[in-house]
């Protein structure tokens, strides 16, 4: 079984956040325990960045996870690979910004055509990916993640 190194990424980064967390959280409760208001305070506002940071952390986790799982199923209907004829990747894998330009733009007239799809959001999230514009993909793939879920 081969795993990808953004799989061995997101899994290293889940790994030390979850150290983090606990350490974290060990320091809150010893805070809330100290008797002192002024230390107890610091320790709410500990408890509150793990939460915030956990939720934050479970959902990109659960993009990440639904994002393959669209990837996986436009694979299976024969959607994918989807560069144009003659565009050429770079031996790292990116292309150059006039063909990620170009992609895009293709993308983007594609999603005019069919804004409730969710094909046409995952293409365009991946096209903001190739155009080096990470929030924007993200967006964008958490729009094709909740299409698909509301028309399957």
């Amino acid at each position: 079984m081969k795993v990808s190194t953004d799989k061995l990424g997101a899994a290293f980064t889940v790994l030390v956040t979850l150290m983090v967390t606990g350490a974290m959280t060990a320091t809150a409760v010893s805070l809330l325990r100290s008797g002192s208001l002024v230390e107890a305070g610091v320790g709410v506002g500990v408890l509150l960045l793990v939460v915030v940071g956990t939720f934050l952390v479970v959902g990109e986790v659960r993009l990440g996870a639904d994002s393959e799982r669209l990837g996986r199923r436009l694979a299976q209907e024969g959607q994918l690979p989807f560069d144009p004829p003659g565009v050429v990747r770079r031996a790292s894998g990116r292309l150059d910004k006039a063909d990620a330009d170009a992609i895009f733009e293709d993308r983007r007239r594609e999603l005019e055509l069919a804004p409730e799809d969710w094909r046409s959001w995952w293409r365009l999230a991946a096209a903001y990916g190739e155009a080096r514009d990470p929030r924007r993909g993200r967006r964008a793939m958490r729009k094709a993640v909740s299409l698909e879920r509301e028309q399957p």
